[in-house]
């Protein structure tokens, strides 16, 4: 076992960076499709294709997600990877073509590196190149690149952070993963500590976001964003319902390891995929939640482990 988000067959995970600019695109393909949910919380989102992940709406099946980097601008990404799966023949059949349907998430890294340095169509489509079964690398690195988390203040008083992934498989073959990108506003903890987040001016000590934040009694007037986003995974069937509940459960992983979470100034989103190759007699939402709301913590703090 990887203990990673490649446990889960049918997955593959691309990554690319720039290096200069401090931002990059992650992007998780199942080639043969897989149902998905969305659970977004943060304020601040950005966001595309979620709509159609709304369980009412007929699309049961998407081909990847991305993660990226860039705000907003960082959404061409997506036209990239589309680009890549057309030309693989990997998508929704409509006669003509296939369309790939592939949602994403963006955080907001704008002012870490060179905000002029956005993913872009060529760089989405370079991390599907890039999309192996084997090999996932962590840290500072494809979604991770820029990523930051301790924004009370200025910039110069964050911790570096990055994207990292953990799975668990239980006794009778489910397995949960999580892959997660994460740029908080708040400090990311471990067992009870700040193990990164906001620092004082001399880079010596944490100062706790929330406890400062109560003492305030407003919220800080820095203008900068953040945004923690990710996908869970597991090879449970899940309908499109029970995927959007699995990632809802999984934000309490984020709960528990980031103060404050899902601020004004986040876009908290995270994304469950289910590839469908273990059936499970229901109820089983409550079992996989609860391993992704584990898993989900646990990446949080490799991914503030493993950053550089």
């Amino acid at each position: 076992m990887k203990k990673n988000i490649l446990d889960i067959n049918g997955i593959m995970v691309g990554q690319a960076q720039d290096t200069q600019g401090k931002t990059g695109v992650t992007v998780v393909i199942v080639p043969d499709g897989a149902v998905c949910g969305v659970d977004v919380r943060g304020a601040a989102p950005g966001t595309r294709e979620t709509d159609l992940l709304d369980p009412v709406n007929a699309m049961e099946k998407v081909h990847a997600v991305v993660l990226s980097g860039g705000s907003a601008f960082g959404l061409e990404a997506a036209n990239g990877v589309m680009e890549y799966l057309e030309e693989k023949g990997i998508g929704f059949n409509v006669g003509c073509t296939v369309v790939p349907i592939v949602p994403q998430a963006v955080l907001f890294d704008l002012a870490y590196g060179d905000f002029r340095c956005r993913p872009d169509k060529k760089m989405g489509y370079t991390a599907c190149e890039n999309a192996n079964s084997e090999i996932l690398e962590e840290g500072s690195v494809g979604a991770g690149c820029g990523a930051t988390v301790g924004k009370l203040y200025d910039m110069e008083c964050c911790t570096k952070s990055g994207i990292a992934s953990y799975s668990e498989t239980l006794e009778n073959g489910v397995t949960v993963s999580a892959l997660i990108a994460v740029n908080a506003f708040g400090d990311v903890f471990e067992n009870g500590k700040i193990i990164a987040g906001t620092t004082n001016k001399e880079k010596t000590a944490f100062i706790n976001t929330e406890k400062t934040m109560l003492e305030m009694a407003s919220t800080p007037t820095f203008q900068g964003q953040n945004t923690t986003i990710g996908i869970i995974a597991t090879n449970v069937a899940l309908t499109k319902s029970e995927a959007k509940k699995i990632a809802g459960m999984a934000h309490d992983g984020l709960a528990r390891a980031i103060r404050p979470i899902h601020t004004q100034l986040d876009g908290d989103t995270l994304f469950c995929l289910s590839t469908g190759e273990i059936q499970c007699a229901r109820p089983i939402v409550d079992l996989v939640g609860t391993l992704a709301t584990h898993v989900t913590e646990q990446t949080v703090i490799r991914a503030v482990r493993k950053a550089k």
